[in-house]
């Protein structure tokens, strides 16, 4: 039997990441040292929101959230939560109490008093609460390159926030404590949308960053941000695993300017054994963006072992190339021990550079190496002569050869977002 005064070795560290909260910092994957927020953002917080002091007080506090179903309220048909091959006809169910969340793939039905995979939506008494809503646990500002974005709006700055919260996990992740957290493990208080929005004006950030967790989770809340921040010429970008569906996705396009999509590996059994999702809903996400004009950046982090094939990478460079065309940018990442695979190697720069030849010769004009600091591979090269208009020194621009979004040695115009 546990000692109820004894922690378990989770429960040990799951206090770290709280504790620094409490100190005014973040402790990030890499171990960098990020402020929670400036005075100006402090100040704001103060006059407007109230401390989170545990579950019950983020509940007390927690909106209705978007994008549920629940055979009480009538709304939805039986479709809504069953297959429409079931054999529902002349049965009968317990319905009493239950919610579908259709945020998300996983489409979690929860019962009364119990909350989501991703642990950031709860079922009070019929009712699908968001519990981040308004409750960011870390905001920093970042180079747009960090996200990566490398095609929109090189060189800006991006103010950038994130609450608890994922429904995947990755045994990878760099972000652990924060995705694979609940909103009562950190102290926080709450900023509304129009507070984040003047908190970026005054960073004079142009972009605002939904990213470190999954910012699905926060949905309802990036959406008034994102409206907010659009009336005041701010622009909003995802940054995202893209296991959302689909009409929360088409809500996003409508206000976002920007998504990233983490395109983790071209692989089923990879999705499933890794990150415990399936690879399909990122698929049809990544496909519902493109369709929608919005800019899109895809990340594939090369796993050594698991992701890392030549057969693997063919397919998955065959598939933008074939499904979205040559001009969406894709970074392969490297890779760096952490969370529950600190038992593998760094990816080594051969294989990422094999990843981005690979991509070059299936008709991709954007590959890129990442994570690997003054590598040639960070730089963005004109398809046509071949000389880099783009050039990066970390997450920094040292260089700008374009001129008005063309590449000034021979005019060949290079897709994205750049004023």
């Amino acid at each position: 039997m546990k000692d109820p005064d004894r922690l378990t070795r989770r429960e040990f560290l799951a206090k770290i990441p709280d504790a620094a909260i409490r100190s005014g910092v973040f402790l990030s994957g890499t171990g960098a040292v990020c402020m929670i927020a400036d005075n100006f953002i402090s100040n704001t917080v103060v006059q407007a929101g109230v401390l989170s002091g545990g579950f019950k007080a983020i509940l007390k506090t927690a909106p209705v959230a978007g994008y549920w179903a629940s055979a009480e309220s009538g709304a939805a048909g039986c479709t809504a939560c069953h297959l429409p091959d079931e054999a529902i006809k002349g049965k009968s169910f317990d319905h009493k109490g239950v919610v579908k969340c259709l945020l998300c793939a996983r489409e979690c039905l929860i019962p009364a008093g119990e909350r989501g995979a991703c642990k950031a939506r709860f079922n009070d008494g019929g009712k699908l609460k968001s519990l981040v809503y308004g409750r960011p646990i870390t905001v920093h500002v970042d180079p747009i390159e960090k996200k990566p974005l490398y095609h929109f709006l090189p060189g800006s700055s991006a103010y950038s926030l994130a609450t608890s919260g994922c429904p995947l996990e990755c045994a990878f992740c760099q972000n652990w404590e924060i995705s694979q957290a609940k909103p009562e493990d950190y102290n926080g208080k709450i900023i509304p949308p129009h507070a984040v929005v003047k908190a970026a004006a005054h960073k004079k950030a142009p972009v605002i960053a939904f990213t470190y967790n999954e910012p699905a989770v926060f949905t309802e809340y990036l959406l008034d941000i994102a409206e907010q921040a659009r009336k005041q010429n701010i622009r909003s970008v995802l940054i995202s695993c893209g296991y959302m569906n689909e009409a929360p996705l088409s809500d996003m396009c409508d206000v976002l300017d920007a998504i990233k999509i983490d395109l983790k590996g071209y692989s089923p059994e990879f999705y499933s054994r890794v990150c415990k999702a399936k690879l399909d809903p990122v698929l049809r996400s990544i496909r519902q963006i493109a369709g929608r004009g919005v800019h899109l950046e895809l990340v594939n982090l090369v796993v050594p072992t698991l992701n890392d094939s030549k057969k693997m990478m063919t397919e998955l460079a065959k598939w933008i190339s074939g499904e979205l065309g040559p001009d969406v940018p894709i970074h392969f990442t490297r890779f760096h021990p952490a969370y529950l695979m600190k038992n593998l190697p760094p990816t080594p720069r051969s294989t990422l550079e094999a990843a981005y030849e690979t991509a070059k010769s299936e008709g991709i004009r954007y590959p890129y190496v990442g994570n690997i600091p003054g590598h040639p591979g960070n730089h963005t090269y004109c398809y046509n002569c071949g000389k880099i208009v783009i050039e990066r020194v970390g997450f920094f621009i040292t260089g700008n050869n374009l001129t008005k979004e063309r590449c000034k040695y021979c005019d060949t115009e290079i897709a994205g977002v750049f004023k």
